[in-house]
């Protein structure tokens, strides 16, 4: 996101709060006029900071998103945009009150091959998304259940925003998951939809690694990989998205990812969660 911001025509990395200043200092070597914070509360408060790009752990999306809009700040939050759609009501409507932008940061949605997939998946029958990789530490935040830990947060709200992206809203919803530690370390949900289409979201925390889409129309079988992170893409998916919201906050446009989308995901993420219990 760093390189992304920097790179970006209407951006620049002016601050960064952390716990470890030392940490930061490292990590911003590259940016020589960018400011480290010892807290956030500083960095919400220092005013050459417009907007904030908020990674932290799920569990604390919805608190600094809330002070970040209080404070003044347009606000891009890392996804999943809370833990559950009450959290993303509730931002959605502080954004609304505050006049600011908040933005999901689903980066996948910008790039343009994910975008022409879509446009050519008309008619689809079914739609499958894979998003699997090994967690090796017991203590990485993403399998830590008070964080807001377990693969259906991690990386299932990007299968479910893919299905949804194509087909819409789902009728039925049913799940399992495989639980360790209180979180679920893979989650396997069937959706069916209105017309009789139907899609599976796959995630894990325990797998191989696999980023994967296939849709299937009357007509084609489609299968992308959605591992669009190599610096050496000409399509940078972080940078079109960092624009895209930056675009967005200079004039004061409608962000390209709306919090009823964003509320739409977490609906759906909560009724796979409900349904796997």
């Amino acid at each position: 996101m760093l390189e992304a911001i920097a790179a970006s025509r209407n951006g620049e990395v002016v601050a960064m709060a952390s716990r470890d200043p030392a940490r930061a200092r490292e990590i911003l070597a590259p940016y020589p006029d960018a400011r480290v914070l010892e807290s956030y509360e500083s960095l919400l408060a220092d005013p050459r900071v417009e907007a904030v790009y908020n990674p932290l752990p799920n569990s604390l999306h919805r608190e600094w998103t809330l002070r970040a809009l209080e404070a003044g700040k347009h606000v891009l939050c890392e996804k999943p945009i809370g833990l559950n759609a009450g959290e993303a009501e509730e931002m959605a409507a502080a954004a609304s009150d505050a006049g600011k932008h908040l933005m999901e940061a689903f980066m996948y949605r910008f790039h343009p091959a994910m975008r022409e997939l879509v446009a050519s998946s008309r008619g689809a029958i079914h739609v499958e998304a894979s998003f699997g990789f090994q967690v090796r530490e017991a203590s990485d935040i993403r399998v830590q259940q008070a964080l807001g830990g377990g693969a259906l947060l991690d990386v299932g709200c990007y299968t479910v925003s893919f299905v949804r992206w194509i087909l819409g809203e789902p009728e039925y919803v049913g799940a399992r998951s495989t639980i360790r530690n209180g979180v679920d370390v893979t989650t396997s949900a069937l959706l069916g939809f209105a017309g009789g289409a139907t899609a599976s979201a796959w995630c894990s925390l325990e797998s191989a690694e696999i980023q994967e889409v296939t849709v299937i129309t009357p007509e084609s079988v489609q299968r992308r990989t959605t591992a669009f992170t190599s610096r050496k893409d000409p399509d940078d998916p972080y940078q079109l998205m960092v624009e895209s919201f930056g675009d967005s906050v200079i004039h004061d446009r409608p962000v390209a990812i709306p919090l009823s989308e964003s509320i739409a995901n977490m609906r759906v993420l909560d009724r796979i969660a409900e349904a796997s219990r």
